[in-house]
């Protein structure tokens, strides 16, 4: 017996992921499409036990995490561009995984308290515009 299963939230992380990697890695769009189509069955098998209510405030975290994921994708592949703006971008982007962790842990509370990541207090103070206000 696996004791280490993907959490919900985790399951929604990646999905957004490999999302974009089946858009913006057009020459392994199939294999990120059959990872989707594994995580999605996941979410499925998840959501089908009753356990989990999507409610507004799931969905208003979960569109959070996906653009979060999309601006972290923008800004890795801006920083590994090079140039004069390398350390804002990777702090930028620090800051951005430790938002996309409070969502993840948000989702997590709803969805029955799974494994959460601690690691959330990395939003640098140069970027506070970047703040959500969680409902």
């Amino acid at each position: 017996m696996r004791k280490y299963l993907p959490t919900f939230s985790e399951l929604l992380d990646r999905l957004s992921i490999v999302t974009m990697k089946e858009v913006m890695i057009p020459e392994h769009k199939e294999e990120y499409y059959q990872e989707k189509l594994d995580i999605v069955n996941d979410l499925d098998e998840i959501l089908n036990e009753g356990k989990i209510i999507l409610t507004a405030e799931t969905l208003h975290n979960l569109i959070v995490l996906a653009q979060l994921n999309a601006h972290i994708w923008y800004n890795e592949s801006e920083a590994r561009k090079g140039g004069d703006q390398d350390l804002i971008k990777l702090k930028l982007t620090h800051g951005l995984n430790g938002i996309r962790n409070m969502a993840k842990n948000k989702i997590e509370e709803v969805a029955g308290g799974g494994r959460k990541d601690y690691k959330t207090d990395c939003l640098a103070a140069e970027f506070v515009d970047w703040e959500v206000k969680w409902i």
